[in-house]
């Protein structure tokens, strides 16, 4: 099978990109699940748009502050600029956001930002609401249930993947390929993403020699409900605090305020470690308090997080619900340039949550995600469109890992790397829990283990050696000095 260009991932990156090549192309889009078993599915608050010109410059210093600095500054002034004109296309294309009764868009604000400049769909479900939106614009075809296990790379170009479709091993060659496949969310025994993401195409890259950058900088969203018996947990939306809410203990203290001015509108990394070090110190439970709230007003915002927590029991707004932070996002990923280009491999790209563009630094802005989705494959697919095409005589690849895809103590081996990965990569660090981590790695790397957890290993190798580099706190990466 061959086509000019293979999209792997259905979430708002790939599909935004997919809307963007020409019908007459022929392009696959590809999905390891069903299409909306994706991060940008799950994504609730919303999507960051500069309001005007004149907010590029605000905008961009709130994701240089939210970052420490660490951003590479040409990549947010694209973000920033670019969003003038990706927000505007998709609505012109039909795309609707929540608007007031007059017929203006509604705007929300969350921490960090310094104004509302934050789009919302379906109150609480902009990310889904874009995906149905985005799955409905696209043309070309979209394949599900294909599992990608190799890049087929050879002196410095990729030809295209190996993958299983429906659980058979197939060959998929392509003129481009864009990896569009999100984060590494289910290395965390704690996490809000979806079962899907799970860095194999990270792991990949380790194996290829391509270079992953900043793994050190994982973000941990504050405000999880964690007390549910699977991986992914329930988020609550950042835009509930951008709206008033209040983190308080069991006995209605905000204790954030010990920690930041700001209180529960300080940045991501200061609020989760906050939350993490206030219950370790007392032992006591965090909660979210709503009660500020007007109920006719909350259910009409946050629609789908009242029904989802009334099937378990809550009443929003009148009860407050206990919290925990959990990984959330991967500020690094698979190095590349702000076209979406990876170093040293032709017609390779890197888009979405999977990229390491240098628009999130050492901790994402909230909300800065959908709109770095939708900006960067925009880029990525004007490249590819614009250079010039160079006839290529396809190698053959024999070597293929299609039937040892699992083994039989993977199952075990998978839990116990997720709990390691939780406790000692997690929102605190020690030097000594990192070498730990990092023995325990390579012992269950020499075991007798599947293909897919192989890759899983190699990209937690890759965030602790990153974590072990950094000697120094900065963002989302945090060291305790030893005692």
């Amino acid at each position: 099978m061959k086509y000019d260009v293979l999209i792997i991932g259905a979430g708002i990156a790939g599909l935004y990109a997919a809307m963007n090549i020409p019908k007459e192309k022929k392009v696959l889009v590809v999905c390891k699940d069903i299409p909306w078993e994706c991060n940008t599915f799950y994504a609730q608050g919303g999507m960051v748009t500069a309001l005007n010109e004149a907010d590029i410059p605000l905008h961009i210093e709130d994701t240089m502050a939210a970052g420490a600095q660490h951003n590479n500054k040409e990549a947010v002034e694209i973000l920033s600029r670019t969003s003038l004109y990706t927000t505007a296309d998709i609505i012109e294309k039909g795309m609707e956001f929540d608007k007031d009764d007059e017929g203006n868009i509604l705007y929300t604000k969350e921490a960090a930002h310094s104004v509302e400049r934050i789009v919302h769909a379906g109150g609480d479900a902009t990310g889904r609401y874009m995906h149905y939106f985005m799955m409905v614009q696209n043309m070309h075809q979209l394949q599900k249930n294909t599992l990608v296990y190799d890049l087929l790379i050879e002196d410095g170009h990729c030809y295209g993947v190996k993958a299983t479709v429906n659980y058979e091993p197939t060959t998929i060659y392509a003129d481009d390929v864009i990896i569009a496949s999100g984060g590494v969310g289910s290395l965390y025994a704690y996490n809000t993403n979806s079962r899907t993401v799970s860095a194999d195409i990270h792991g990949i890259c380790v194996e290829k020699g391509i270079e992953l950058a900043d793994m050190e900088f994982m973000q941990f969203h504050p405000t999880v409900f964690v007390d549910t018996p699977y991986a992914r947990k329930l988020l609550l939306t950042e835009a509930l605090r951008g709206e008033g809410a209040h983190i308080v203990d069991d006995e209605g203290k905000r204790f954030l305020f010990d920690y930041d001015d700001r209180g529960e509108l300080a940045s991501r990394d200061i609020v989760s470690r906050g939350i993490f070090d206030y219950k370790r110190k007392t032992g006591k439970q965090a909660y979210l308090d709503f009660s500020m709230f007007e109920e006719k007003w909350f259910v009409e915002r946050f629609p789908n997080i009242t029904r989802t927590f009334a099937s378990i029991g809550y009443n929003f707004p009148k009860d407050r619900a206990p919290i925990s932070p959990a990984f959330h996002y991967a500020n690094g990923g698979i190095k590349c340039d702000t076209s979406g280009c990876i170093p040293g491999i032709e017609n390779l790209y890197v888009i979405g949550e999977a990229a390491r563009t240098g628009v999130h630094g050492a901790n994402r802005l909230a909300s800065n995600s959908l709109l770095e989705g939708v900006v960067f494959a925009k880029r990525a697919v004007e490249h590819l469109l614009a250079k010039e095409k160079k006839a290529v005589k396809t190698p053959t690849f024999e070597k293929d890992y299609g039937n040892i895809l699992h083994k039989e103590n993977d199952k075990i081996y998978k839990q116990k790397l997720r709990q390691i990965m939780w406790e000692d990569i997690g929102i605190i660090r020690t030097t000594k829990s990192l070498h730990e981590a990092k023995n325990l790695i390579y012992d269950m790397k020499n075991k007798e283990i599947g293909r897919l957890l192989e890759l899983r290993l190699n990209t937690a190798s890759a965030i602790v050696d990153a974590a072990l580099a950094r000697t120094k706190s900065l963002g989302s990466h945090y060291i305790e000095p030893s005692a």
